[in-house]
């Protein structure tokens, strides 16, 4: 009889790396992000472990961490969850917890902080079975996709049946795709040029850099000064020419009279879509943005939930569906936004950035590729070129594509020297200070690492 292993603890640590020093970032409505994570990892009585996190920009993430221990008595004890069975049990454990739901429900730091969770759980079970995420997930029935979803509050948009047959429509093809996306990756959009905290040269150069590195896309941050944002998509337009695609993000700054002013103000630029114009909550709102000037509309990053989505949707308010990978209840949640998605025939082009975004969410985006929407047209996923280095398999984009991730698993493992430099407020980068030069003392790793830090071979 085969012995089941078990989760037997879950570690939380919050991690934070000093992104404010130099502005890296800054937009309308945050101009001093530390980028953060509460890093969480699922330990087995075999050995096995599972990676996840939850990104915030500072402080807070303690809170965050405070709820993810919460929630740690659902999974500690429990078989090490190994199938779409044990995956689908574990999401509605950690969603569904009475008292909990009270805090949002299905939105917020309780909501963040399972999803949290479940990504970890999906770290252990893709790499027990030696394949990435996005391959783990593509290799699943359609059937078996379905059963992750919680269909509840979706059925008058999308249900069991419309997603069955969203999922056999595209499985024929899964094969030819996989490979393709082997050969060819993903298209990225790089939002590096465009942080408010830059200056006009640092703009152009940068803006410059990322044509010469291959993209085809970049995005501004807009939203504090419409004169300020007039000249710099100027700046950006002259130095990218017509045929790179520019996209602006408000980061929720504005009302919807405001939002409709300025886009039609900055729209002889040609933006190739507003990024949350307004309230990420606000529905109506969106799709009166929409209609009441010339550029589409992209959302979703603060999205608190599938029901939120499905409401855009419905209301015609988007023409992008931005998922995060840590925003909502992990991977469970995102299939059903990407199921919503290919039913209304909407283009996914996923929120990234941050800690560990880029390395969560392009298996997400992979996914729906090989096995959801079938297509690349009109898609891209975020791309911003920094904190990769603390990660044992960092995402990698060459020539304006991200390359599919061949290590097992949901690219979420920190560098255990990483985790013990930055972790707050005791880490050495943070006990330094701005001005110090930190004692990055090996004996502080929390998790002993038999690569010594280094990126793992493909």
């Amino acid at each position: 009889m085969a012995v089941t292993d078990t989760v037997t603890g879950v570690e939380v640590h919050d991690v934070r790396f000093p992104t404010s020093r130099e502005l890296t970032g800054s937009d309308a409505m945050n101009p001093d992000p530390d980028y953060s994570a509460a890093y969480v990892v699922l330990r087995t009585a075999a050995g096995g472990r599972g990676h996840g996190l939850c990104f915030t920009i500072g402080r807070g993430n303690d809170v965050v961490c405070a709820a993810v221990r919460a929630l740690a008595p659902y999974v500690t004890g429990r078989p090490a969850p190994a199938t779409a069975a044990d995956l689908a049990a574990l999401h509605r454990d950690l969603t569904h917890d009475s008292q909990l739901r009270w805090l949002g429900p299905e939105k917020g730091v309780a909501h963040m902080a399972a999803g949290a969770l479940v990504n970890a759980a999906w770290d252990l079970a893709a790499t027990g079975a030696g394949l990435p995420v996005w391959a783990f997930l593509a290799a699943m029935s359609p059937e078996d996709l379905v059963s992750l979803v919680d269909f509840r509050y979706l059925s008058d948009a999308l249900t069991p049946d419309d997603a069955l047959a969203i999922l056999r429509a595209a499985e024929p093809g899964r094969a030819a795709r996989a490979a393709r996306l082997k050969a060819e990756g993903y298209p990225a959009y790089t939002t590096s040029p465009g942080w408010l905290g830059h200056d006009d040269a640092t703009l152009v150069r940068l803006a410059r850099q990322a044509v010469a590195d291959g993209f085809r896309q970049i995005k501004l941050k807009v939203g504090a000064d419409l004169d300020d944002d007039l000249r710099r998509l100027r700046l950006a337009r002259e130095t990218v020419g017509p045929g790179v695609r520019i996209a602006v993000d408000a980061n929720q700054r504005w009302d919807v009279a405001d939002a409709v002013r300025w886009m039609t103000e900055l729209a002889p630029y040609e933006p190739y879509w507003i990024e949350e114009p307004t309230s990420p909550d606000d529905v109506l709102g969106h799709a009166a943005v929409r209609s009441g000037q010339p550029v589409r509309v992209a959302t979703g990053e603060h999205a608190a939930n599938r029901v939120v989505f499905k409401q855009l949707l419905q209301a015609g308010a988007v023409d992008f569906v931005q998922i995060d990978a840590a925003r909502v209840a992990g991977v469970n949640e995102n299939v059903a936004i990407l199921l919503l998605a290919a039913k209304y025939g909407v283009p996914v082009c996923p929120h990234a950035g941050g800690v560990g975004l880029c390395e969560l969410v392009q298996h997400l985006a992979m996914f729906d590729y090989v096995a959801v929407s079938g297509t690349r047209r009109d898609r891209v996923i975020e791309y911003v070129d920094h904190l990769h280095e603390h990660f044992t398999d960092p995402a990698v984009v060459t020539g304006g594509r991200y390359r599919a991730p061949t290590a097992p698993g949901f690219s979420a493992r920190m560098k255990p020297l990483s985790v013990a430099a930055y972790r707050f407020p005791d880490g050495p980068v943070w006990r330094a200070g701005p001005d110090g030069d930190p004692d990055l003392d090996p004996g502080l790793d929390p998790e002993p690492d038999p690569t010594g830090g280094q990126e793992v071979p493909e």
